[in-house]
């Protein structure tokens, strides 16, 4: 057992567990609710979601949050010890584990690691690689200017000066005017979500969320206790107004959690007149709108002479709305640069209890970011997304001619496409894809509750030419996974109520 571990609490196993759900068994005979419960577990623990290590709650007090017996958790518990994916200590507690000889679970959602790029195809990350020449020559200047920061301490727990500039004039040019003193410079976007969610949410708040919506920041919400409200997107990916009335009026949640520009997985864009009506809502209820942005100059579908609609924040005359950003998505994720837009006692706010995780992100790379968003800010975007449309296009191709049954619409901008897999598991996939050295990310991860079961999210950053042998491994990888029949032989399959 390590020094230091994960505790998941009993309300956070309860949220992740109703997310675990599994197929319906061959039979019609109900399990016994603690072969069900240890099926989850494992299944959580085998796809990354809880991690190994992680200190699991106590008999009793999962009970309780579960509405079960103790005697059934507890040999839920003794079930995962034989199997080897629970153990346990007198006066330690028990925590997740691997059966001996196991590999680690690996997540489609995290990078390949780098003595695996050559045998494994990923279509998990949805990250471009770096704009060259840009970023060389963008770092060469950076260099040049580091001497006179290099005399002081280095720490900007608001950001280096030149980067706040520069990332409010982009604001501004974009339809929204702001201020130096309303950006906050972070270490990527998940840790302005980190911060943001640490000053506005408290353990159990309600924060009504997309369905679906970015994986990673609903599995940070999870972890952290707070209670997910899912709003489902429209069939022609808009937001569902009268739903999204009714989630406010009743759940009265203390945050909405948002992707308006480019939406990730599905790449909608939201226009503003719903975005009007989304914050009047809000407004109403008293809810903070998190609108993430992060793909937000990603529109390499956008017919010639359309303007993108303005920052959801341009039409915020409440000051409700709290903007996160990247330079990952646009620029190169390399660089660990994120921000907030927000009121400026707000940005001061969140800089004073940064400090205790971080005193700032690295001056170097945010010199870089700097002169990116600067001079050559025009030519890194031309760049990127005649990348994401040649990619777009080469899979748009691929798909319809090898798996001709699967269903996607093609999106105005953003890094993926959302496919329906015709009735096949995303889960099973990405099982399948994993042993096939195919790296899937299966559409049950971007649904607060598991749904999206028949969803993949395929990423926009495989080479244009690479498209057609890429689709024809995930081809194989669908027919492979069909024929296992998705979890073929289990007993463990009946759904728990959580």
């Amino acid at each position: 057992m390590a020094d230091w571990q994960t505790t998941v609490t009993s309300a956070a196993l309860a949220r992740l567990l109703a997310t675990a759900r599994l197929p319906e068994p061959a039979g019609a005979a109900r399990r016994p609710a603690y072969r069900t419960l240890a099926a989850q577990v494992r299944l959580l623990v085998s796809e990354g979601r809880l991690p190994v290590g992680a200190r699991l709650p106590a008999e009793r007090e999962l009970a309780l949050a579960l509405r079960l017996s103790r005697t059934t958790v507890a040999t839920a518990y003794e079930a995962l010890r034989a199997d080897g994916y629970l153990r346990s200590r007198r006066g330690s507690g028990s925590w997740t584990a691997l059966p001996e000889g196991s590999a680690p679970p690996s997540d489609a959602l995290h990078p390949v690691p780098p003595d695996e790029q050559g045998r494994t195809l990923d279509l998990g990350v949805a990250a471009l690689p770096a704009p060259q020449p840009f970023l060389s020559a963008a770092a060469a200047r950076a260099v040049e200017q580091l001497p006179a920061y290099a005399a002081g301490h280095g720490h900007y727990p608001t950001g280096v000066p030149v980067l706040r500039e520069a990332v409010a004039r982009r604001f501004t040019d974009r339809g929204l005017p702001t201020t130096p003193d309303q950006i906050l410079i972070t270490i990527g976007a998940m840790g302005a979500l980190h911060l943001v969610r640490q000053a506005l949410l408290g353990r159990g708040d309600r924060v009504a969320v997309e369905a679906p919506s970015y994986a990673h920041t609903l599995q940070a919400l999870r972890l952290n206790e707070a209670r997910l409200v899912p709003v489902p997107l429209t069939p022609a990916f808009e937001w569902d107004l009268a739903e999204w009335r009714r989630v406010l009026s009743g759940a009265a949640p203390k945050a909405a959690y948002v992707i308006p520009d480019f939406h990730n997985p599905t790449g909608a864009l939201i226009d503003e007149e719903q975005r009007r009506e989304l914050l009047a809502a809000a407004r109403s209820a008293g809810t903070v709108v998190l609108a993430d942005e992060t793909t937000a100059e990603l529109g390499w579908g956008l017919p010639e002479g359309v303007t993108p609609p303005r920052p959801t924040a341009a039409l915020d005359r409440a000051a409700q709305v709290v903007t996160v950003g990247s330079a990952g998505k646009l620029l190169w994720g390399g660089l660990r640069i994120g921000w907030v837009r927000a009121a400026p006692a707000l940005v001061r706010r969140l800089a004073t209890t940064r400090v205790y995780s971080d005193v700032g992100a690295p001056v170097l790379d945010q010199l870089i970011a700097a002169e990116l968003l600067t001079g050559d800010l025009p030519a890194v975007r031309a760049h990127q997304l005649a990348r994401l449309r040649d990619s777009a296009g080469a899979l748009d191709a691929a798909l319809r001619e090898q798996l001709p049954h699967w269903r996607f619409t093609l999106p105005p901008g953003g890094l993926s496409l959302w496919v329906a897999t015709g009735g096949v598991s995303g889960a099973a996939l990405a099982r399948a894809g994993e042993r096939a050295g195919v790296r899937i990310a299966a559409g049950n991860r971007f649904g607060s509750d598991g749904a999206f079961e028949h969803h993949i999210r395929i990423p926009l950053t495989v080479a244009a030419p690479a498209a057609p042998d890429a689709v024809r491994r995930l081809a194989e990888v669908a027919v492979r996974a069909e024929d296992e029949g998705r979890w073929q032989g289990s007993d463990d399959t009946q759904p728990l109520a959580v």
